[in-house]
């Protein structure tokens, strides 16, 4: 008897964790992937009012490849592209310092990093609008300054969006890289040195690889959901392009076609996902080549 309490004893510590765990999986499972799964299944089901029966198809999907859709897909995939690119240009220096050369302040300056991301998205954005306009801050500034003849109006325009979409996802490619590069064995680097290795040199063959982890796990953070992003293209941008984003929201919104916008919801994912995979199998054929030029 004492055994097999020791033995219970020992599940359920092992297992405690998991119990912990089980309500917040509950609550995904029930209000998240439940819901998913019944959007999935509306994006295959068409219905007829005439006769009230139901029937499968594909025609939602298949007018996602038209070309309409298709340059709406284009601009999506242009504007993350650049969001993704620009974030990765400002946020993996800015890791860098953060992590091998500020010591004593570093949690205050991790803290205002992520303290935009604190306040409601629309505040951010509304936030903008009195920085870009044409007697703005960042306009008058420049004019002040000697840069610019006259003040400039930046507002709704491609480079008001952009300004917007890095504001707005720069967090969330920040902080994988310096989670991975905080782990990185300081020996490693120290060995590169005595081995007469340059700081660029070490950057590129020692440091930069082995943060590769937290660098694809911001382009995945960053890319996918800046492709469905529709609140800042709509009030930066003018509303002077369409973007896949405000094709999801007129179709369950404006026209209320639940088939349609689950359709285009889930293209939305898997647009970028199939993006990922094909510059994946891109750079491990190149890879493969170059072993076998060497």
């Amino acid at each position: 008897m004492v055994a097999m309490l020791k033995k219970i004893k020992k599940i359920f510590s092992r297992e405690l964790p998991f119990l912990f765990v089980c309500p917040a999986l509950l609550w995904q499972v029930l209000f998240l992937y439940i819901p998913l799964g019944i959007l999935f299944g509306h994006s295959f089901i068409k219905y007829v009012p005439k006769l009230k029966t139901f029937s499968f198809t594909f025609k939602y999907y298949a007018k996602i490849f038209q070309p309409f859709s298709l340059k709406i897909i284009y601009n999506s995939f242009m504007l993350a592209f650049q969001t993704t690119l620009i974030s990765f240009m400002i946020a993996y220096p800015l890791a860098y310092f953060l992590t091998f050369k500020i010591k004593r302040f570093r949690t205050f300056f991790l803290m205002l990093v992520m303290l935009p991301s604190w306040t409601s998205l629309i505040i951010q954005i509304y936030a903008w609008f009195f920085l870009l306009k044409k007697d703005g801050i960042i306009s008058m500034a420049l004019y002040n300054i000697g840069i610019i003849s006259e003040p400039i109006h930046i507002l709704n325009s491609h480079t008001s969006m952009l300004i917007g979409m890095v504001y707005c996802y720069f967090p969330f490619m920040v902080l994988p890289i310096y989670a991975v590069l905080e782990k990185i064995d300081r020996r490693l680097i120290e060995a590169s040195s005595d081995l007469g290795a340059s700081r660029w040199v070490t950057i590129k063959k020692v440091i930069f690889p082995l943060s590769s982890p937290g660098v694809v796990a911001g382009l995945f953070l960053v890319f996918i959901p800046a492709f469905g992003e529709f609140a800042i293209p709509e009030f930066l941008g003018g509303s002077k392009k369409l973007f896949w984003g405000n094709v999801i929201v007129s179709k369950f919104l404006d026209y209320r076609d639940w088939q349609a916008g689950a359709a285009a919801t889930y293209s939305g994912f898997m647009f970028p996902i199939m993006t990922f995979v094909l510059f994946y199998f891109f750079v491990k054929i190149l890879r493969r080549k170059k072993r076998g030029v060497c």
